[in-house]
């Protein structure tokens, strides 16, 4: 085993308590719509790359400013702060993958000093949304691979790595980590995780994380 370990965690509906396209739909109209194709993504009905497609061009024509607003709304999940920051007191790599926008995710990451993190980003031309994305889609797969990666840049055993997160779209990253915890969690998720948790708190998985072998 590697002398470090490695966190990391989902960020919508793990890390904070909502999603924040359906913070970002809630001001563009179309919320009912989002929050009902994000329901079926996360129970695995639904591919997340089409999901987010058909969600993410509901936003069309939102300002810039839209994404100071949501991050001023996003309520951080009871523990997280304790969690994250008890896992770096300890020693920790901490790392966020999210199939939110990096545009939000980056304030939510600077409130809990986590410096690694992966996020999906909204093309915006002429200072609007224009309803599209820009780069590669942070699905399952995306979310594996950068869990493996943060691994890597951290110098820490895949076996050495335990993943956190509540949907469909975590399990790849869940699968490949040494550890997998289900917080809050789908069926499919809770049904596939080592560790599942109903929450609220989700510092309450730190002596489990920690207390268990990883290997």
């Amino acid at each position: 085993m590697s002398e470090g370990r490695l966190l990391v965690l989902d960020v919508d509906s793990t890390l904070i308590q909502q999603e924040v396209i359906e913070l970002l739909a809630a001001r563009a109209g179309s919320l009912v719509e989002v929050a009902a194709i994000t329901d079926r993504a996360m129970r695995g009905e639904l591919d997340f790359a089409e999901s987010l497609k058909k969600r993410v061009a509901t936003l069309k024509g939102l300002p810039l400013t839209v994404f100071a607003d949501v991050a001023a709304e996003v309520a951080l999940t009871p523990g997280a702060a304790e969690l994250v920051a008890t896992a770096q007191e300890a020693g920790w790599t901490v790392g966020l993958v999210s199939g939110g926008f990096e545009e939000v995710v980056s304030t939510i990451a600077s409130r809990v000093n986590v410096t690694h993190f992966v996020a999906n980003r909204l093309e915006v031309l002429d200072g609007v949304l224009t309803g599209r994305t820009v780069g590669p889609v942070i699905d399952r797969n995306a979310k594996a691979v950068a869990l493996l990666a943060f691994a890597r840049a951290a110098g820490v055993a895949i076996e050495d790595t335990v993943a956190i997160g509540d949907g469909a779209n975590d399990l790849g990253m869940m699968d490949v980590a040494g550890l997998s915890v289900a917080f809050s969690a789908k069926p499919v998720v809770r049904d596939r995780a080592d560790i599942a948790i109903d929450g609220p708190r989700l510092d309450v998985a730190w002596p489990l994380i920690a207390a268990r072998s990883v290997a």
